[in-house]
């Protein structure tokens, strides 16, 4: 689990988050949504520790973030996967030495025993082994951020950081990712957090979401309390489109 407490950041004076509260829970999908410029991913990369807050509390299971010394820093790094908007994988290495560039790293497993992991990871998100020694630019879209999350959970991760992670997918490959992220959530018990604004996301996946606008926390709830919410802000938001405006008076009756 992570929990913010009162979190403030601000830059140049600009006060971007303003007194955020709110927990991601352990074993979920955790959302942050919100318009562009709410501060979604100025919390995001806080919370990764990219940013380093003007006051407030980050804690990972009571672990404050903003507390901890350089070498716990390190250890905590290790507990971390994250899975970047555009996969971002090495155009020089195939596919599979992608996934075991963070285990020649931190790990240490013999290389025999990181390369077993590697293909495990690998075939967790339904890459075929003919595709393990291409490189990434031989392989689609959708397999790319197919291998992007084999090497985020290639360490084992207790949390799992996804930066719009559906973006440049077709809608048919954008639910494949969210239906594997979520399965690998609930798998293997990750804190997940994905900071996002695809509004399919949100209602395929989203076990717990925080709906942030202007810097502050406006709710917090589910997927399924979304479409009973009268909360005007989230509304103007989730149900800015006809269709999905059509959906929700479609659920209310």
């Amino acid at each position: 689990m992570i929990e913010v407490k009162n979190v403030i950041k601000s830059f140049d004076g600009d006060v971007v988050l303003k007194g955020i509260s709110a927990v991601f829970e352990q074993g979920k999908v955790n959302m942050i949504i919100g318009p562009s410029g709410s501060g979604k991913t100025v919390l995001l990369k806080s919370i990764i520790g990219l940013h380093r807050i003007d006051s407030g509390r980050i804690e990972y299971n009571e672990r404050n973030l903003p507390n901890m010394r350089m070498r716990d820093i390190r250890r905590l790094r290790r507990e971390v996967g994250m899975l970047f908007q555009g996969a971002a994988l090495f155009d020089s290495m195939t596919v599979l030495e992608n996934v075991l560039f963070p285990l020649e790293m931190f790990s240490r497993e013999n290389p025999e025993k990181n390369i077993e992991r590697a293909k495990f990871c690998l075939r967790r998100v339904n890459l075929d082994e003919d595709k393990h020694n291409l490189m990434p630019s031989e392989i689609s879209g959708g397999m790319q951020k197919r291998a992007a999350i084999a090497r985020a959970i290639a360490l084992q991760p207790k949390y799992l950081f996804c930066d719009e992670p559906n973006s440049g997918l077709d809608p048919k490959t954008a639910l494949i990712i969210d239906q594997l992220i979520a399965e690998i959530t609930h798998e293997f018990n990750i804190t997940t957090i994905i900071n996002s604004h695809d509004m399919n996301s949100i209602m395929e996946i989203g076990d717990n979401i925080v709906f942030i606008e202007k810097g502050e926390k406006i709710w917090q709830g589910n997927k399924d309390s979304i479409f009973h919410s009268d909360n005007k802000e989230l509304n103007d938001f989730v149900f800015a489109s006809d269709l999905f405006k059509k959906v929700k008076v479609s659920n209310e009756r």
